[in-house]
């Protein structure tokens, strides 16, 4: 591998432009006429208003190659004008612990010596393009994210969104997206622990793939985002630049996909072996203390570091661009500046280590590059061959316009809401439960997730197909965390508000299931086009569900992702917000799954066994009858915070065998899960007789948990003091779920059911 050398001058210094005055017009765009260049910005994205705000803020033409940097930095991804007023209704911080928010991803110190961090970001457009990069690349940004912190990663998840199983597209996205995870997670080195899949028509033209990462840090090796110290100098480190993703985050990202168009050039292409070296190189910097600032060169690369990082600290930066290391020859100063090539990071040295850091990723194999310094005026200066190209101010060129639209109740709502949910009961019910386990949203992802290395680093206590994957602190033992990643776009479509709530709690749940107290969460917010007023209203209402769910459960949001413009001509996907959960155990070993044990153990319901009205926007009405209606049951924050507490102190105490909450399939779906986890049968009878809607419902608050029978007494008197219902179901034994009065149905045949459904659909 050639490595370039720092690319200083014969004297040493930078080389510096030779103005007539004191800030001229950078060069360049003396061959366009101010018509040529505004039309320039509006193919890049920018409207006319933004155009003439950056005329005014520039007080000057600016130049083509500026024009490509507002474009990118001012467009949703980067700058999130459309969103960034909605998200300031989230809390970012928590009355239990101490809170880190930082640029690429944010935490909380676990113990006083070590920190956790996390964060989720979509990969949806890429990924519908080109399946294989575009999920691959998704991992590979994720990861660097963290690692930018001075993190290892410890663990990767993530949360993808399909159309119809039976579409061969489908089955093509779904191959190479999966495929992409595994090749590239594999790869690293970096367990792929926690996850979910949905199959929805909506998704037919615009897939989402979102992933998440987290990651553990000595509180004294954690590196800012941020630039400082004028002087200090500012290297590039990693792959070399190419064409690859150029214009991803402002032209792939922020439009709607429209008919047969083909935007393959904007995805971008990975190297995982490069990723690998790319983490241990600076996990080692970070350790020398010689670093001031790391960030990575995700979506805009060299814009986004140079004046995000400059801005953050207050600072400004000289670079010059021909010393970027490059893969493919004659690219303009716009294209290296846009270019999401992956594998890349921007850091800014200790004046006289930059030597010392250079070699560092030298003995990587990787490319280490003076290409600039820190200044103190504020201004990002970038140079080609000696010439400026831009001249900005890096707090302006970060600091796009902030929209508030318009917003409106989408038009099915109140249809959907007045729906009659008074349905026929089945013929069958265990026909009907057979047919769930079945369906593609509650079958097992075990074709997905044996693809992904979940055991590699060797803390993986659970991995995936429980509630949630449990992790060992290796640093700080017998620690635990617990990951969950949840999101049930149906109630967001039929309700935006409680639909995003009730994600919420469900994520939170999933964790209590595990023994672990829920930290800190990330969202990735997928929405449509936010210029339609009934899609800004979901996205709205949905940031505002979250906000009010995490607030009352005391939760900071410490990082996450929006992603806008998830249309095709088949329309907008369902509003889909994903939460990604980390929660603590103090003590890793004191877990349980969800599987159903031994022989004997007792079976409860915990909460409410019948609510009414909870067949609503649930997968029954889908699966069964091909509806999609009804307003989702009430989230009760103070029942569902009772309930996760009791669950919790529960499994911590060693009192319970079993616990799984209630989700997709209601009670039905959820006993079955546990007789399949554990390959055991139980003979259960419910109190308040058969109905569809006390089998299938989806109402919140309630987990099914096991115990032997001499923990019943202390299992009962705290739930009692909890004031947390329970119900006896019956007893774990023999080879079939048997419910009486519904169905004995042989355990074997339930798996057949809820195992074969993706094997037979990917079957070549």
């Amino acid at each position: 591998m050639t490595i370039r050398t720092d690319g200083r001058t014969g004297n040493g210094e930078l080389p510096h432009p030779t103005p007539d005055t004191p800030h001229p017009t950078p060069m360049s765009s003396s061959q366009l006429t101010p018509e040529q260049l505004r039309q320039a910005a509006y193919d890049w994205g920018l409207t006319p208003y933004e155009y003439d705000r950056i005329l005014e803020g520039v007080g000057r033409q600016p130049t083509l190659t500026e024009i490509a940097m507002f474009s990118v930095e001012w467009c949703e991804h980067c700058g999130y004008p459309k969103s960034r007023n909605v998200l300031r209704m989230l809390p970012n911080r928590s009355t239990r612990i101490e809170v880190l928010v930082g640029a690429d991803c944010g935490g909380f110190y676990v113990t006083p010596e070590l920190a956790v961090v996390m964060k989720v970001e979509s990969h949806n457009h890429p990924s519908q393009v080109e399946p294989y990069q575009g999920a691959a690349t998704g991992v590979g940004g994720i990861i660097r994210d963290i690692f930018t912190t001075g993190a290892r990663p410890i663990a990767a998840g993530n949360s993808l969104r399909f159309g119809s199983l039976d579409d061969a597209y489908t089955r093509y996205l779904l191959a190479g997206v999966v495929k992409g995870i595994g090749d590239y997670g594999n790869s690293i080195g970096v367990p792929t622990v926690a996850g979910e899949i949905w199959f929805h028509p909506s998704y037919t033209g615009n897939c989402l793939v979102n992933a998440l990462a987290v990651g553990i840090a000595p509180t004294t090796q954690l590196v800012s985002s941020a630039a400082r110290g004028a002087g200090n100098p500012v290297l590039y480190v990693g792959s070399s630049t190419g064409r690859d993703g150029i214009g991803g985050c402002s032209v792939l990202a922020s439009h709607e996909f429209g008919e047969g168009e083909e935007k393959r050039p904007t995805v971008q292409i990975g190297d995982p072996f490069t990723e690998k070296r790319l983490i241990e190189a600076c996990l080692e910097a970070a350790r020398t203390g010689w670093i001031v600032g790391m960030k990575d060169m995700g979506a805009a690369g060299v814009t986004c570091t140079t004046s995000e990082m400059a801005a953050a600290g207050g600072v400004g930066m000289r670079v010059e661009l021909q010393r970027i290391p490059r893969r493919e020859a004659g690219m303009e100063p716009y294209e290296v500046l846009m270019s999401e090539s992956q594998e890349r990071m921007l850091l800014v040295a200790a004046r006289g280590r930059e030597a010392d850091l250079m070699a560092l990723f030298h003995r990587w194999e990787l490319n280490a590059v003076e290409i600039g310094e820190v200044t103190d005026d504020g201004m990002l200066s970038i140079l080609d061959g000696g010439v400026e190209v831009a001249h900005l101010s890096a707090e302006f060129l970060t600091t796009p316009p902030r929209y508030d639209l318009p917003v409106e109740p989408p038009a099915y709502l109140a249809e959907a809401w007045a729906a009659d949910l008074t349905y026929a009961e089945p013929e069958d019910y265990g026909e009907a439960l057979l047919r769930l386990l079945a369906a593609p949203n509650v079958c097992s992802k075990q074709w997905a997730w044996e693809q992904y290395d979940f055991t590699v680093q060797a803390n993986t206590v659970a991995g995936p197909g429980g509630d949630a994957a449990v992790l060992r602190v290796r640093e700080a033992p017998p620690l635990g965390l617990a990951l969950t990643l949840d999101g049930n776009p149906r109630l967001v479509y039929l309700d935006p508000y409680e639909g995003a709530r009730l994600c919420v709690a469900e994520a939170a749940r999933n964790l209590a299931c595990v023994g672990a107290e829920p930290r800190i969460v990330t969202d990735g917010l997928n929405f449509g086009n936010p210029d339609k007023p009934d899609r800004y209203f979901q996205f709205r209402e949905a940031v505002r569900g979250i906000a009010d769910a995490c607030r009352d459960l005391d939760l900071p949001v410490i990082s996450g992702n929006v992603s806008f413009y998830n249309e095709s001509p088949e329309g907008p996907i369902h509003p889909t917000p994903i939460i990604g959960m980390l929660g603590v155990l103090p003590d890793v070993s004191r877990t349980t799954g969800t599987a159903f044990r031994a022989a004997g153990d007792q079976v409860w319901l915990l909460g409410e066994l019948h609510v009414a009205g909870s067949l609503a926007a649930s997968e029954y009405l889908w699966v069964q009858h091909g509806r999609e209606t009804g307003r989702p049951a009430r989230l009760d924050l103070v029942r569902e915070q009772a309930l996760q507490d009791a669950v919790r102190d529960l499994v911590r105490a060693g009192v319970l065998a079993s616990a799984h909450d209630l989700a997709e399939g209601g009670l039905a779906v959820a006993l079955a899960e546990c007789c399949l986890a554990g390959g055991v049968g139980a003979n259960l009878a419910l109190p308040q007789g058969l109905t569809a809607e006390i089998l299938f419902g989806e109402a919140p608050s309630r987990v099914v948990v096991s115990l032997a029978p001499e923990q019943a007494e202390t299992a009962a008197r705290r739930l009692a003091e909890a004031s947390v219902p329970c119900t006896r179901l019956g007893e774990v034994g023999g080879d079939r779920l048997q419910v009486e009065g519904a169905w004995n149905l042989k355990v074997g045949d339930l798996e057949a059911a809820w195992q074969r459904t993706i094997p037979a659909a990917m079957r070549p």
